[in-house]
């Protein structure tokens, strides 16, 4: 189990540098757009979740444009759902004054907000409303926080007040860890006050596993009330028919 964290430890460091590498080599070609930062993203998630000895087993079509939203597990989700899908993020304001982590989103696009300031709130929802004009989708956890996998919190409607606005479509996305030797979801999740390094180095010892990720049909909702209740109980089924659902526990890492 040490042998095989510190292996990942050593995979995702060199992972990292790749990803910043590539970041430079394209920075010295000129300024990067939101865009390009975006799909860079999405090459960094791809090559970090194949160090960390993630598997991602995808049901249903990623949307192009619009809101995904989604349950919230874990900072696992990020690198999860940027691996699926290009898209911009928004994540909590604390992200964007993380080591290595908070560059990253930064240069990515992510959009920031305090949950604790209204203010915050409405200019983030602005900056939703112009980026899914363009040509990727916005996804945001509506939770609001990531949770130990029992249930869903209340979905947060501000949000979704531009596509319901504009007519934009809505995609739900429900996510999902599965560990090759049985251990509970639980174990993967990051919620309450855990702190970041003793859960990665327990992540990082964890047996292979499964990220199962199910997407939705795009739906356009009439107001953001009615498309949090009705995302909410979307992805409340989705979650339900996974844990139902018989399935083959991937080799270990």
């Amino acid at each position: 189990m040490i042998l095989r964290a510190a292996w990942r430890a050593v995979a995702l460091g060199a992972a990292l540098t790749v990803c910043f590498l590539r970041f430079g080599f394209a920075r010295l070609r000129g300024p990067i757009s939101m865009e390009r930062g975006a799909l860079w993203l999405h090459f960094c998630g791809r090559i970090v979740m194949a160090s960390l000895g993630i598997r991602c087993r995808v049901t249903g079509h990623p949307p192009d444009r619009g809101l995904i939203v989604s349950n919230h597990l874990s900072y696992l989700d990020i690198v999860i759902y940027a691996a699926t899908v290009p898209c911009f993020m928004v994540s909590k304001a604390e992200l964007a004054g993380w080591p290595v982590f908070g560059f990253m989103s930064r240069a990515s696009g992510t959009l920031y907000v305090d949950r604790s300031s209204r203010l915050s709130a409405i200019q983030v929802t602005e900056q939703v409303a112009e980026r899914i004009k363009g040509p990727l989708p916005v996804l945001f956890f509506p939770e609001g926080t990531s949770t130990d996998g029992s249930g869903l919190l209340r979905f947060h409607s501000r949000l979704f007040t531009p596509a319901a606005d504009a007519a934009m479509p809505v995609t739900t996305a429900a996510i999902r860890y599965v560990i090759a030797d049985g251990t509970p979801e639980r174990e993967l999740c990051w919620f309450d006050d855990m702190l970041f390094l003793p859960h990665l180095w327990r992540t990082l010892c964890t047996a292979g596993f499964i990220a199962e990720v199910t997407f939705g049909e795009p739906r356009i909702y009439p107001d953001r009330r009615t498309a949090a209740d009705r995302t909410y109980d979307e992805i409340a089924a989705m979650r339900e028919q996974n844990v139902a659902a018989p399935l083959t526990s991937p080799a270990a890492q």
